[in-house]
């Protein structure tokens, strides 16, 4: 069984007692220990309706637990020794040094993966399978682990590193240019006049719109996604003079970025939130499903999230928050350009494997990060440290960005053009005297207020008292006096 999983069990045991502990069965069963095992089903209860919050789906499971979802730690150990055993008693280890230390470091890296795939800390995610999100973060531990090999060495032995991983790498590839002839309709091209518009239709269109899906699934709010993709188009525009690739034409960057590639992933993200949010999670065994259909969408249903949680971010409730979004919407950004400086840097053009690799590298542990870091933002009562996926995409990106600084500080150090400059100071003053007036002066500003109107009402409120006062005592004198009366008359 699964951490996961015996925290659903546990869940449906807690209920159990919760539910027997307000019908009375618990008494009538264990008489000695009911007082004992009452409170502690009761605080455990408690714990768990605090710790669910109003944007998380309810849950029901049937608690099966099948081979499926067992560790089998002692399988993958046996497997894996026999595999050793094999490579060390039955094969031969060619005389190759280069052939062996490839094999060499591919082996360790494989132990690795099978010790953390096994062992690992699970983390918010259970489907389709623990273990493959376990298996992630073990890839990345060894991504961070390359990254820092990488930004220690030389920037000539880096770049003819890239040689072992694919001898093709190691060679100055030129940047293409987006930019150029920007009209859309060309009419001294008669054959073709809307050649610009087909020539920019390449790869990157379907990869911006399945990239913007995914990032909307992760991100999980539509006005943050909106900025994030503007704010990139802002920086391409920034940075053209560093990497021609950012060089595009102004429609190409507003029509066929934002408008249809970026906002139709956008809106289709979207959209399948709100289906995600409304889907009922009963989870049944697949054996207790009698019929094929039904077992056959149980399995669909498999590759869908066991629980859902709607992210809601309100980065202008207060200053923790605010910050907390915009560290996310810089690292989001800083990602998204290392994705090009970091080919620049090492030589390797846009259709590498490696290139396509890292992409999906992303799409995979970014879930998971984003996931740690609202719930460390948004309960850091309950989630007391940053959780370890999003440790690691922290270290990767920055490590990243230190690799680019290093191999390529030339690049990075180019004059920014003084217009750009000014656009980008006005940005961030305008941010900084935002938030100064939100969260200190409008504070300020209410609480002198408020204090203002409480010393206005309270003459108001003293005046009241000393009315209800004397008439308190002008009623407490007739009662005298009434009782007085009633005395004379029994004396008579």
């Amino acid at each position: 069984m699964t951490k996961s999983e015996s925290k659903r069990s546990g869940v449906s045991a807690i209920s159990a007692a919760a539910e027997q502990v307000s019908s009375g069965s618990l008494d009538e069963d264990f008489p000695e220990q009911s007082p004992a095992v009452k409170a502690k089903a009761m605080k455990q209860t408690s714990k768990e309706s605090l710790h669910r919050r109003n944007t998380e789906c309810e849950v029901f499971d049937d608690g099966t637990n099948t081979f499926f979802w067992r560790a089998h730690t002692l399988t993958v150990l046996f497997i894996l020794t026999c595999a050793l055993v094999y490579v060390t008693l039955l094969e031969e280890t060619p005389q190759d040094t280069a052939y062996n230390t490839k094999r060499g470091i591919v082996a360790s890296i494989l132990v690795f993966l099978c010790f953390g795939v096994t062992q690992a800390k699970d983390g918010p995610f259970t489907r389709p399978h623990p273990a493959y999100w376990r298996f992630w973060l073990c890839v990345s531990v060894v991504y961070e682990l390359f990254l820092i090999f990488i930004l220690f060495q030389t920037v000539h032995d880096g770049r003819q590193f890239m040689k072992y991983i694919d001898p093709k790498l190691g060679v100055p590839l030129p940047e293409r240019d987006y930019g150029g002839n920007c009209l859309i309709y060309d009419p001294g091209n008669v054959t073709d006049p809307f050649h610009n518009l087909w020539d920019k239709m390449d790869g990157f269109v379907p990869a911006h719109f399945l990239g913007w899906y995914i990032k909307t699934l992760v991100i999980r709010d539509w006005w943050m996604c909106m900025i994030i993709s503007v704010m990139f188009e802002f920086l391409e525009y920034s940075l053209e003079h560093q990497l021609p690739n950012f060089s595009e034409c102004w429609w190409d960057h507003w029509i066929m970025d934002v408008l249809l590639c970026n906002g139709l992933g956008i809106y289709c993200g979207m959209k399948t939130l709100a289906w995600l949010s409304m889907k009922p999670y009963q989870w049944q065994g697949l054996w207790n499903i009698p019929t094929y259909k039904g077992k056959i969408k149980r399995i669909a249903f498999q590759f869908t999230p066991y629980s859902w949680v709607k992210f809601e971010w309100r980065p202008a409730s207060n200053l923790r928050r605010w910050l907390a979004v915009l560290g996310i919407i810089f690292m989001f950004l800083l990602a998204e350009l290392n994705t090009f400086y970091l080919k620049f840097v090492l030589w390797m053009p846009p259709e590498h494997y490696l290139v396509l690799l890292r992409l999906v590298f992303f799409v995979n542990v970014g879930g998971v990060a984003m996931r740690e870091i609202y719930d460390f933002m948004d309960d850091p009562k309950f989630h007391k440290k940053l959780g370890q996926q999003a440790w690691l995409v922290s270290a990767i990106t920055v490590t990243e960005f230190l690799i680019v600084v290093k191999y390529d500080p030339h690049t990075l150090m180019l004059p920014i053009p003084f217009s750009v400059m000014q656009c980008w100071f006005l940005g961030i003053l305008l941010i900084l005297i935002w938030t100064l007036w939100r969260f200190f002066i409008r504070d300020i500003t209410l609480r002198y207020k408020e204090t203002r109107r409480r010393k206005q009402e309270a003459p108001v409120d003293w005046d009241r008292q000393l009315g209800n006062g004397s008439t308190a005592a002008a009623s407490g004198r007739s009662k005298l006096n009434g009782s007085s009366e009633m005395l004379r008359q029994r004396k008579s």
